[in-house]
């Protein structure tokens, strides 16, 4: 049975509370909980003792308090919740307040019921990141991305749209992942990226958007205008811009103009994004989950559905290795009851595999090193 979350956000100086987002079967926790969460982690500090995590049988508590300014604290009964998690799900939450209304906000708390309803606009990313989803760039600070064979056709069209628009940054979307980008938009932080990726797939779907955003590490004060359109349902190109051009210009001067000869490959997009690779990259029967990490370009392949196939079962790992390792392993596996997996480390690329149980563990090696083969270089990733 699932767990649940809770995630508690108040002003630092004074306690307030600023909002309490949940997951799960969660119940609204009345203020005194909320002030004693709060409390023993103040008196903690007060005597010189940061407190950042504690556990009861049932519950794991974070805290984690930002520019001196703002306090979250998030409890999760999750089996698998670790410490590590949890901070980095606190840390994707600050930085997704900071890109929807801006640090200074945060950090000059001059009016607490103005910064309440600003907040709201936040809701809907910070509910995202609490959620289950098939995303995992929250957790492995990669975005999300789908290969499509028509790539170098959209990473074209995209590269010249984007310059028509007198922009630098632009990237295709299906679903909050990233089709193709330009080089600018890779190298924004990682963490920009996938927040970028995240907001855009956690918003109601629209024709179009003039979203103000802040970006977390590179203009954390000072806003740029995300400018999104819908190409077909699920599939949106979008633009980082400063004051010009305007939404109506692009919308109809640029998008017809750039993207109608291409509707055949944009739907084809939106028929990858369980899958996030062509079925003309055939994967072993054997493998049910797969995740690719690229590392040097911040950007992951992450799939239970490698098929093509409607699956839903999830097959979760969550193995602690508490005596470490005395070297930097570049292969490793494990056999459960119930599926196998094997993980392989190059300079460039991390992959992850699970297996079905009747997969022979002596071929795993070889399974798994002709997959990310076939991923990254016939694809490539």
């Amino acid at each position: 049975m699932a767990g649940s979350v809770q995630l508690l956000c108040l002003a630092t100086s004074s306690g307030v509370p600023l909002y309490c987002r949940s997951k799960g079967e969660s119940r609204q926790l009345p203020f005194s909980v909320i002030g004693s969460l709060n409390g023993v982690h103040m008196f903690g500090s007060n005597q010189d003792v940061l407190l950042t995590s504690t556990c009861t049988d049932n519950t794991r508590v974070c805290w984690r308090v930002f520019r001196d300014s703002i306090t979250l604290i998030v409890m999760s009964s999750e089996e698998d919740a670790s410490d590590l998690y949890l901070s980095r799900l606190l840390d994707n939450v600050f930085s997704a307040m900071v890109l929807v209304i801006g640090l200074d906000d945060l950090v000059n708390l001059k009016n607490v019921e103005r910064l309440k309803r600003e907040l709201r606009a936040c809701y809907k990313l910070i509910d995202s990141l609490l959620a289950a989803s098939d995303w995992m760039g929250d957790l492995t600070l990669c975005v999300d991305c789908v290969v499509s064979p028509d790539a170098a056709i959209l990473q074209e069209a995209l590269e010249v749209f984007v310059a028509a628009a007198e922009s630098n940054f632009g990237c295709l979307m299906v679903m909050g992942k990233v089709v193709v980008a330009t080089e600018k938009w890779w190298r924004l932080a990682a963490q920009e990226v996938v927040l970028l990726a995240w907001l855009v797939g956690s918003l109601a779907p629209s024709s179009s958007r003039d979203y103000p955003i802040y970006l977390p590490h590179g203009s954390p004060t000072v806003p740029h205008r995300l400018l999104t359109f819908q190409l077909v349902p699920g599939v949106d190109v979008c633009l980082l811009c400063g004051p010009t051009p305007s939404l109506q210009q692009v919308q109809s001067e640029l998008v017809e103009r750039f993207w109608s000869p291409l509707l055949e490959p944009l739907k084809t997009c939106f028929r990858l994004h369980h899958s996030s690779f062509p079925a003309c990259s055939p994967l072993h029967h054997s493998i049910v989950g797969l995740l690719l990490i690229n590392r040097e370009q911040n950007k992951n392949l992450f799939t239970l559905q490698p098929h093509g196939v409607e699956n839903t079962q999830q097959h979760a790992l969550h193995e602690e290795f508490h005596a470490g390792f005395t070297h930097s392993p570049s292969e490793c596996y494990v056999v459960a009851e119930d599926h196998k997996c094997y993980g392989i480390q190059t300079q460039q690329h991390q992959l992850f595999l699970t297996f079905t149980a009747d997969t022979p563990t002596f071929a795993l090696r070889n399974i798994a090193t002709k997959t990310l083969n076939l991923l990254t270089k016939e694809v490539p990733f």
